[in-house]
């Protein structure tokens, strides 16, 4: 029963901090849209993220195998049930407020995603190409900030900024997480960056992305496409390229916790961070 038990919550709360840092998200949106603060919102887009990650880890992945020894033997009864009730209330939220698309949006980009695209005889498939299922993370997600920004914002041009925005650091941040699984998804046969480019070669890719992301963020501001979010921004900045040219994957089996846990602190705990220095100053 052990042996279950301790899988078992451990897929329950294996989505728990990745969820709360997309709500944390979703309120940082608002900030650069300069929109009103929505706490439902927040908690919806959050239970939507944890039912879809948690729902991916459930179910029976090849690359899981090898990439998340620790959720083998749990019992996936309980975590598709988690993943319905939170799926449940989190649309039940937007649907409130008029928002139809957003909480549907990352299983629609998924199924296509997993089936591929048919444009008459010919299919195209998705999954397994080069860098697809990074630029897939990132559409799903920044799309769907975007899509509930959209809502009260009209103006167009800063809900494209937004997008942009964390599409592109979802993007980063999906590739960075594939450094130390590699291995795993080979094997199931998909190709992310750093298996096809390498670590160093991925990287050096991030950081040009991250400065040229920060530049059109910064024309942005000075044309009040978005609001002068400037600590946001400038800790966006100092963390994606700071953090991209020290991290390495040997880091995940160093004996240091510090070292060992960073990725995981700088990566899910940004916007957590964001917020209360923001808070601060």
């Amino acid at each position: 029963m052990v042996q279950i038990a301790m899988p078992t919550l451990r897929l329950l709360n294996s989505s728990t901090v990745v969820a709360i840092g997309g709500g944390l998200r979703l309120h940082i949106a608002f900030l650069l849209a300069g929109l009103a603060v929505r706490i439902p919102e927040y908690i919806a887009c959050a239970l939507i993220i944890y039912a879809t990650y948690t729902l991916d880890r459930a179910l029976d992945c090849k690359e899981d195998a090898i990439n998340k020894k620790e959720l083998v033997g749990a019992d996936a009864r309980f975590g598709i049930l988690a993943c319905v009730f939170a799926f449940l209330i989190g649309t039940c939220i937007f649907l409130n407020d008029g928002i139809y698309l957003a909480p549907f949006f990352p299983f629609i980009v998924g199924f296509v995603y997993t089936r591929g695209i048919r444009i008459g005889p010919y299919a195209f498939k998705l999954k397994g190409g080069a860098g697809i299922k990074n630029i897939i993370i990132g559409i799903t997600w920044g799309g769907s900030i975007a899509l509930v920004v959209a809502h009260w914002c009209s103006n167009l041009v800063t809900v494209m900024v937004i997008f942009l925005f964390f599409a592109l650091k979802l993007f980063t941040t999906s590739c960075v997480n594939d450094f130390k699984d590699v291995k795993g998804d080979v094997a199931a046969g998909i190709r992310t960056l750093p298996a096809c480019l390498g670590e160093n070669l991925t990287k050096k890719i991030l950081i040009t992305m991250m400065l040229v992301l920060h530049t059109v963020m910064v024309y942005a501001v000075l044309y009040n496409f978005i609001r002068n979010e400037w600590i946001v921004l400038l800790y966006s900045l100092i963390v994606s390229t700071a953090f991209l040219m020290v991290y390495s994957s040997s880091f995940e089996k160093s004996t240091s916790l510090i070292r060992k846990r960073i990725r995981e602190i700088v990566i899910y705990w940004e916007s957590a961070i964001t917020l209360a220095i923001r808070a601060c100053a």
